[in-house]
């Protein structure tokens, strides 16, 4: 017994000297090791930068949202007391009760952090603070905020759940936008809770800079809104317009239609989020002929007063049948331009060896990237010459062969607008800090003198001459007010064919004597008309008169035989489909009165050419023809003649020998063809045949009747 309770008594004896060991040997690396695993280091977001217009408007910003979290099995509390605060958080959002309770149910049996809601704002979490449940997590959030929704989207671009940028400014500059987190330091208790105290060491995060861009809301918002009109004016799918200042290369405006909502990206496919204007490549029509004048000038290809015969508007090059969009007979080197003549184009450039006309095109920005600061710019395709086949020179001269971003495009004519000067375009400004002070500033920055200052003299007076009455683009020009520019009309290249789809398209500057901006509108499969001049002509117009009321630099010089604006000189229409002919006067704003039943007008009253008051109406007369003998309306019509049962070969020569352009479907014999024989169309469009082979049968039997 004495040996049991010795043994007994040096239990406590050697408890008591173990402690000592505890804490005078090892106190100090325990307490560490306590400190280290109840000590723990959280972030501090750092707010990301806003972006400003270059008036200082607020494009982005920043708001507070919070998580709402609960701790189920937190000491205490009981399961009416978390029915009790779903209930409450309802209440505030538009979820039901249902939804939360699910959410609790299909969590793990031992998760301490349970989300029931990730977007909530402040009034409604102020609301759940007094919930009085001490389960209850509270997160303070930072969501982006996108003030005038779609505007600018594309440039703009949006951020992702974690708010990286994905695309647009957001993603170029997400290194200065995103800033630093800071850190702040707290304990955990036994249960893993995080809990402040007072003293904790913190560094406080470095906010993100504050961007400034080139964007001009106001501006912004005039180019998407006339961008919108003509798209629905024509009936087009999609459409694109650049604004920018040709001295510096600033960016003031840029849109693509379809828009997208930056707050919701989700909420819109991925081809709407895209940035056509520097992301997708298109073959620019007629507005490349920039390109051959300036090549055909500066090296003295053409002299100013050369005339070309262009015949009855066709040519067989090397094989393939070049066509205008009609006949024009005998044209000078203004009139080709003014007119927009591919045959006569395409004869200058056959004059200049292929390396010069080559070096032209890149030395204008084609085939390069223009290195704006957005991401996903495409370089272009600008082939060498030695990949060019016998009909590439004629075919590139008018834009076709080529495939530019619609920026390189609009550079190209800021370079000509900016006394052959190109600068890189650009989007921001300059960025500060928090504190104000400016971190980074954007620099106008010329690339090379793409044209000679003499070549700009020449031709600018013929590319004013565009925007004329007698000019591919009547419908961009504003009386009293100088424009040059340029129309475009492309068919487009889909699945290895083109196809009876156009893109029509209008680049200019203003004004013509001291150019302040250039402009490029693209609409996108319009169904109303294909040409430029009518589709983006008046897109630029309005853009035009709109920048002019808002532009103190900019003046009208008003008619001094009419001062009032209360007269206006009646375009021709003869000819014209009526709905054409509607659009036309309404772009004029001139009032009108249809009479008769047909498609096209028959006549009008008074004549092309004449004065008339706005108030007073022009009087159509439509009809499908002139007079009961059948005689066409116009000279740019012509009847279908009937191919059913031709080859297809024999078919496409009569119908091209017609005056229109062929859209085989199929080969062998003609069964079916659009337009119907006889049918008036207008000359240049396309008629489609369909042939199949013939059977046997058949073919023995034409044999057997010859």
């Amino acid at each position: 017994m004495f040996v049991v309770f010795g043994l007994l008594l040096l239990i406590p004896l050697m408890i008591g000297l173990q402690i000592m060991r505890i804490q005078l040997l090892e106190g100090s690396d325990l307490r560490a090791l306590w400190s280290a695993q109840a000590m723990d280091v959280i972030s501090i977001p750092a707010q990301r930068g806003v972006i400003l217009d270059r008036e200082g408007r607020e494009l982005v910003g920043n708001t507070v949202t919070y998580r709402v979290a609960v701790d189920p099995h937190y000491p205490g509390v009981t399961r009416d007391e978390l029915d009790g605060f779903i209930r409450q958080l309802a209440g505030v959002t538009p979820r039901s009760v249902s939804h939360y309770r699910q959410r609790l149910r299909s969590a793990p049996s031992n998760s301490r952090y349970v989300v029931l809601e990730r977007n909530l704002d402040v009034e409604a979490a102020e609301r759940l603070r007094d919930s009085g449940s001490s389960a209850v997590i509270l997160e303070e959030q930072y969501r982006r905020r996108y003030n005038y929704e779609t505007l600018a989207s594309h440039v703009i671009g949006y951020v992702n759940h974690e708010l990286d940028g994905m695309s647009g400014l957001e993603s170029s500059y997400n290194e200065y936008l995103s800033g630093t987190d800071g850190q702040r330091q707290v304990r955990r208790d036994r249960s893993g809770r995080i809990r402040a105290y007072v003293g904790a060491p913190r560094k406080l995060p470095e906010q993100g800079h504050t961007l400034i861009s080139t964007i001009d809301a106001h501006i912004q918002a005039i180019a998407e809104e006339e961008l919108l009109k003509g798209i629905e004016r024509g009936m087009a799918s999609r459409g694109s317009i650049v604004v920018m200042d040709p001295k510096t290369g600033a960016v003031k405006a840029m849109a693509n239609y379809p828009a997208f909502d930056p707050n919701h990206p989700a909420d819109s496919p991925s081809g709407d989020r895209r940035n056509t204007i520097i992301a997708d490549l298109i073959e620019p029509g007629s507005t490349f002929k920039l390109v051959t004048a300036v090549a055909a000038i500066e090296n003295g290809s053409v002299n100013m007063d050369e005339t070309f015969e262009t015949g009855d508007g066709t040519r067989l090059i090397s094989g393939q049948m070049m066509r205008d969009h009609d006949p024009m007979g005998t044209v000078s080197f203004t009139e080709a331009i003014r007119r927009s003549s591919n045959i006569a184009t395409s004869e200058i450039a056959e004059r200049l060896p292929s390396e010069t006309f080559y070096q032209y095109a890149r030395n204008l920005g084609f085939g390069a990237q223009t290195y704006i600061d957005l991401p996903g710019e495409e370089s272009g395709l600008l082939r060498k010459p030695y990949q060019w086949s016998a009909v590439t020179k004629p075919w590139l001269s008018i834009g076709y062969e080529v495939q530019v971003t619609l920026m390189q495009l609009a550079q190209a004519y800021a370079a000509f607008a900016n006394d052959g000067v190109m600068m890189r375009p650009y989007v921001v400004d300059r960025i500060v800090d928090e504190q104000g002070k400016e971190v980074l500033k954007k620099r106008p920055q010329s690339i090379r003198r793409s044209i000679q200052p003499e070549t700009i003299e020449k031709l600018r007076p013929v590319f004013e001459s565009v925007v004329s009455d007698s000019g591919t683009a009547a419908y961009a020009q504003i009386e009293g007010f100088r424009i040059a520019g340029k129309t475009g009309t492309a068919q487009k290249y889909i699945d290895g064919r083109y196809q009876t789809r156009y893109l029509a398209s209008f680049a200019g500057y203003f004004p013509a004597e001291d150019p302040r901006y250039v402009c490029l509108v693209m609409l996108d499969e319009p169904r109303l008309s294909y040409y430029g001049g009518f589709i983006a002509g008046p897109v630029f117009r309005n853009v035009a008169l709109r920048l002019i009321g808002l532009d103190d630099r900019l003046h009208i010089t008003p008619d001094k035989d009419d001062v009032s604006g209360m007269w206006a000189v009646i375009p021709d229409l003869k000819g014209k489909r009526s709905d054409e002919a509607r659009a036309i006067l309404k772009d004029y704003n001139i009032r009108y009165r249809a009479s008769g039943d047909g498609e096209y007008v028959q006549s009008q009253r008074p004549e092309a050419g004449e004065q008339i008051m706005r108030s007073d109406p022009v009087q159509l007369t439509l009809s499908d023809f002139e007079d009961g003998d059948g005689e066409l309306i116009s000279d740019a019509h012509a009847f279908v003649p009937d191919v059913q049962g031709m080859s297809m070969r024999k078919a496409s020569a009569w119908l091209r020998k017609a005056g229109f352009d062929v859209e085989m479907i199929g080969s062998g014999t003609v069964y079916a063809q659009f337009p119907a024989a006889g049918e008036q169309y207008r000359k240049g469009q396309n008629v489609t045949v369909r042939g199949r082979a013939r059977t046997l049968p058949v073919i023995l039997s034409q044999r057997g009747a010859e």
